[in-house]
């Protein structure tokens, strides 16, 4: 076992996360024990104690960590110039394929309690509030002269819409093919919508 000298409190910390972020991806939340991390570490239960508060905690910082990843994975799709309905499509295939591959800690991620009942902190809705505000972002500029609030709406329902097929189509058994799968039906519902959006727009006289 490790002697808690060959580490720092930061690097442990980073390593109790990891293994934590590992067991969930190979075998789910529920497979998620503190003893089962300090032995993958080599640290004691002790150790990890001093560093997260509790099981909620640790889990609370994955998915934190999660959300993190998706949204670099998020802003890079958008970074090079393009038109804004492919910007939207990007944000949506991104999504998908993130939802797929990384499906535990995905689904885990929007999760609203903690497993020990407790309520996820503001700090954290404002992380996850941020995904769909990229799509809110996107989306806005199909049609700038539109209202915000309506654009905001909008947006809403339609990343509503990639989540729910994301939900009700992929598993932690998702393949490469079930994937692509998916992601070719929410392109279509991106389309669509975004299309139905404009003629919208056109009919309520919006030049």
């Amino acid at each position: 076992m490790a002697r808690r000298s060959e580490h720092s409190q930061e690097e442990i910390k980073a390593m109790v996360l990891q293994a934590a972020q590992s067991i969930i991806d190979e075998e789910g939340p529920a497979a998620l024990k503190v003893r089962r991390v300090a032995r993958e570490i080599g640290y004691t239960v002790g150790s990890i104690y001093m560093l997260y508060a509790n099981m909620d905690d640790l889990i609370l910082h994955v998915k934190d960590k999660t959300l993190v990843e998706l949204a670099l994975q998020l802003d890079k799709a958008i970074a090079r110039p393009q038109a804004a309905e492919q910007s939207v499509l990007e944000l949506a295939s991104v999504y998908v394929n993130f939802a797929g591959r990384q499906y535990n800690r995905w689904s885990m991620v929007f999760t609203r309690r903690l497993p020990g009942g407790g309520n996820l902190p503001e700090w954290y809705r404002q992380r996850e509030n941020g995904i769909g505000a990229r799509f809110e972002k996107a989306f806005s500029a199909i049609a700038p002269h539109r209202q915000d609030d309506d654009n905001s709406r909008a947006a809403q329902a339609l990343w509503g819409g990639v989540h729910g097929n994301c939900l009700l189509s992929l598993s932690e058994k998702s393949d490469t093919e079930a994937i692509r799968d998916v992601e070719l039906s929410v392109r279509l519902l991106v389309r669509n919508y975004i299309h139905g959006w404009l003629s919208r727009s056109e009919q309520a006289g919006y030049e």
